[in-house]
């Protein structure tokens, strides 16, 4: 464990107070809604833009996959990123009860790679199978003036009937918080990992890995599926895609506090990034710590829901302030 320095998100060069503001800065100029059909829905902290169209909402979402491309061009492998970047999206679509449809993808290269991209549409295409998606195309870009390696994002549309939308309004204290677990990293807090980690061979494994240390970071990110029948059959109240933030995902939802009394285990991988000197703190406002997805329900929900997802358990309840974790035997309380 590094004990002279204590390392964090913010310092490898992603702050996301900082990105919070930059968001407030941009959006703070769209001023223009449309009226009548398809006018937008304004709800604070939503995982996708949301428009009236009568009966039903439609949804959109765009996501990318961040520096884990890094990961894959070190790695030559290029096969898995698309599953990410399909999951980045229809996740937080599935946190509203909105059911993934179609989908669009960018991608941005320095130099057009036919071979890498013919990997990229196999990840693309799987992750469309296991999500029910339709991909409509996309765009492919040659920028070598401006991009260094690659990069790729998406964009897509979901739908749910009016009453079926899931905001966190309903979500009230002792409400039971149902975990479903993570494959390992996903795609966020790379940045970070990548830079804490250097120093190891990503052929090698460590601790008690099942893969290589690059095999590792390459798992693709959950893809929540299931969450659509959970939301559709059961009464659900509210739920949460973490993602970069970590915990702080749990905010957007509700201003009520979340007591994670006995959180799902984090893998191997986030122990590994923690010995390089972070404290838990940090790591539970930076990763998904082994949960990916959260779902909020009335106690007497939990066990239909957890038949409905593999993994999924009770690990907390909601409380009247901020969010408390009960970890290796000590209380620990993340602030904003």
């Amino acid at each position: 464990m590094n004990s002279q320095h204590r390392h964090t998100y913010a310092e490898s060069g992603v702050d996301i107070l900082v990105e919070e503001e930059a968001i407030r800065a941009l959006t703070s100029h769209f001023i223009a809604k449309k009226k009548g059909s398809g006018s937008p829905i304004n709800i604070k902290g939503a995982y996708a833009g949301l428009l009236d169209m009568g009966g039903f909402i439609l949804g959109f979402t765009t996501d990318g996959v961040g520096s884990k491309v890094l990961i894959a061009t070190e790695m030559g492998n290029w096969r898995t990123i698309g599953i990410d970047c399909m999951a980045m999206n229809v996740n937080d679509l599935y946190a509203m009860g909105l059911e993934p449809i179609a989908f669009v993808d960018y991608l941005a290269m320095e130099t057009v790679e036919p071979s890498i991209a013919d990997q990229i549409g196999q990840g693309l295409a799987k992750g469309a199978e296991i999500a029910n998606v339709s991909i409509l195309g996309g765009e492919t870009a040659s920028l070598p003036d401006i991009i260094r390696g690659f990069d790729l994002a998406g964009s897509c549309v979901g739908i749910a009937a009016k009453e079926k939308l899931v905001t966190g309004q309903k979500i009230e204290e002792g409400d039971a918080i149902v975990g479903i677990p993570s494959t390992g990293i996903h795609s966020n807090g790379l940045t970070l990992a990548r830079k804490l980690l250097a120093k190891y061979s990503l052929y090698k494994r460590y601790g008690n890995m099942e893969r290589t240390l690059g095999e590792e970071l390459l798992v693709p990110t959950r893809i929540y599926s299931e969450v659509l029948d959970i939301s559709k059959n059961c009464e659900v109240h509210g739920m949460a895609h973490i993602t970069g933030g970590g915990l702080l995902n749990l905010t957007r939802i509700t201003r009520l506090g979340f007591n994670l009394s006995d959180p799902l285990a984090p893998q191997e991988i986030f122990k590994m990034i923690q010995a390089e000197g972070v404290n838990v703190e940090e790591m539970f406002k930076t990763f998904n710590m082994g949960m990916g997805f959260a779902i909020i329900a009335p106690e007497n929900e939990v066990t239909r829901i957890k038949s409905l997802s593999d993994g999924a358990r009770q690990v907390g309840t909601i409380s009247n302030r901020g969010i408390q974790i009960q970890y290796n035997g000590s209380r620990i309380e993340i602030a904003k």
